[in-house]
């Protein structure tokens, strides 16, 4: 049993809020998932740069100088945000492949990439993760969130979600997945590779292997109804928006709601308790084996 929220955001003006939004949803959700949380987050973006988010145990250490040590290596200029246990390096989107390279081999472990997309997860319960990344100050466009209760594979940074296969995409999951095993073979032998144990992680690279391969969002959704056997219900950001779509089982709970000003997603309709306009909202649970998707 795990916690899933969502929020895609219709109007501009409230893009400073996204972060406090998504952190009370993520909150109410504590008690389906009190192992570990964590979210991905759509802010802003610098014209020919891209993002990397990475981990580390003792970031005192690793992050020390980061900037520079990277900046030299690639021979590009690099800045860095340090946010507790997670960095963000700013860098020309050319040197990606380099940079990601570089800060592997450092012991670094690798969040998510992106124009746009950051991701923050950390073992512990929501509020404490939530606290020590400042979400609430976080501001952007859309942002989708995880609590967890490991059933599958350890407790630690690495089994948390969101999950990032390829630039700004992610996935959160609640389920089981029954075939990762052998979706992971497939996916390895057309150079589509995992870093984590976590069927969930498999779930997004199939969704990114799909898109890459030419099918639309979408399209890549409606693949998981076929080609992924368990109980699941997704929900995956990219950087024009998100989507969601549950087994066709559907015993997994999801509800959503809809205004003027937002889209909003949960496991619960609790989470949307202190959402502005939430009692006017249209509310409903999204159909089994139904692809729902927004972008901008």
């Amino acid at each position: 049993m795990c916690g899933i929220v969502g929020l895609f955001l219709k109007k501009d003006e409230l893009r400073p809020k996204l972060g406090d939004m998504l952190t009370d949803m993520l909150v109410t959700m504590t008690d389906r998932g009190p192992d570990s949380a964590g979210i991905a987050i759509y802010c802003e973006e610098t014209d020919g740069n891209v993002k990397i988010t990475v981990q580390s145990d003792t970031p005192a250490a690793d992050f020390d100088d980061l900037d520079a040590t990277v900046c030299a290596a690639i021979d590009a200029p690099v800045t860095i945000k340090v946010i507790d246990t997670h960095a963000v390096l700013t860098l020309p989107e050319e040197k990606e492949a380099e940079a990601i390279a570089l800060l592997e081999e450092r012991g670094l472990r690798i969040m998510g990439a992106g124009v746009s997309m950051e991701i923050y997860k950390e073992v512990g319960l929501p509020r404490d993760v939530a606290a020590r990344f400042g979400l609430r100050q976080m501001g952007g466009s859309h942002g989708i969130g995880h609590t967890r209760m490991a059933t599958e594979s350890a407790v630690t940074t690495m089994g948390a979600h969101p999950f990032s296969t390829a630039d700004d995409q992610c996935l959160v999951h609640n389920g089981s997945l029954s075939n990762h095993n052998q979706m992971r073979r497939k996916l390895a032998k057309k150079g589509v590779l995992t870093r984590s144990e976590n069927d969930t992680e498999v779930g997004a690279a199939y969704i990114s292997s799909r898109i890459a391969e030419g099918a639309s969002l979408g399209e890549a959704l409606e693949g998981t109804l076929k080609d992924l056997d368990g109980f699941f219900t997704f929900v995956t950001g990219t950087r024009n928006g998100f989507g969601v779509v549950r087994d066709p089982i559907a015993c997994k709970p999801a509800v959503m709601a809809e205004t003027d000003d937002y889209v909003a997603f949960a496991s619960e309709y609790r989470a949307f308790a202190d959402l502005p306009g939430i009692e006017t909202a249209k509310v409903w649970e999204p159909e089994p084996a139904t692809v729902y998707f927004w972008e901008r």
